[in-house]
């Protein structure tokens, strides 16, 4: 019974892995976009994201998973899902990358802000554009700033993607749970946990190493 339930939790790790890779690969550089664009001058871009953010930050994952998946097919009649897992996945992922990149832009936003405006007027006089100015002066700094909020979020995306199971997408707790209602078992629902622990533990060592390398910034 134990390497069954292992296996069908190594499974789930899988799913849970894949979706939680997808997410930081499209949320990361969409963040930035949005960040720019709610930094904008230009009122018709900046206002429209504001109220995104807004939006994004202050309703729940939850909500937002059973919005996109059954959104479509309630208000515009199509199931375009489809029935498939892909479909749920699709789905699921799409709804995590808004979320997380809204909460990225913010985080962006916070550590380009931070940069004092001297450094901005200083590389001017030199006659650099603005983006050596990003690229040469602020990029490294503002990386520097945004590591410990961002492996925060990283931390909390490991945890969230549990959620995706409300609309059947089978990652590792769902698969945990299966067993109480075959088996009358609970243990390996606890079990699931010590995945979670493990790949959290990774990260935070990763992130650690990442802020030691940075520390010549000090």
């Amino acid at each position: 019974m134990f390497w069954t339930v292992t296996l069908s939790l190594i499974e789930g790790f899988l799913a849970t892995i894949k979706l939680f890779l997808l997410t930081l690969l499209f949320a990361l550089p969409l963040g930035l976009v949005i960040c720019q664009g709610s930094m904008s001058r230009i009122h018709i871009i900046r206002v429209p994201l504001k109220f995104l953010i807004w939006v994004i930050r202050g309703t729940p994952l939850m909500l937002q998973l059973l919005i996109i998946y059954y959104g479509p097919g309630i208000f515009l009649g199509i199931n375009i899902w489809g029935s498939s897992g892909n479909g749920r996945f699709t789905a699921a992922l799409i709804a995590f990358v808004i979320n997380y990149a809204c909460y990225f832009s913010e985080i962006y936003r916070g550590g380009i802000q931070s940069i004092p405006y001297g450094q901005y007027e200083a590389a001017q006089v030199l006659g650099m554009t603005r983006g050596q100015i990003f690229f040469k002066v602020i990029l490294l700094q503002l990386i520097k700033r945004i590591v410990p909020p961002i492996s925060n979020e990283v931390i909390t995306l490991v945890k969230d993607t549990s959620l995706a199971r409300v609309i059947a997408v089978y990652e590792i707790i769902w698969n945990g749970q299966t067993f109480i209602k075959s088996s009358g078992i609970i243990w390996p629902l606890f079990y699931t946990g010590a995945f979670y622990l493990l790949f959290s533990g990774l990260l935070t060592l990763l992130f650690n190493y990442i802020e030691e390398r940075l520390s010549y910034f000090k």
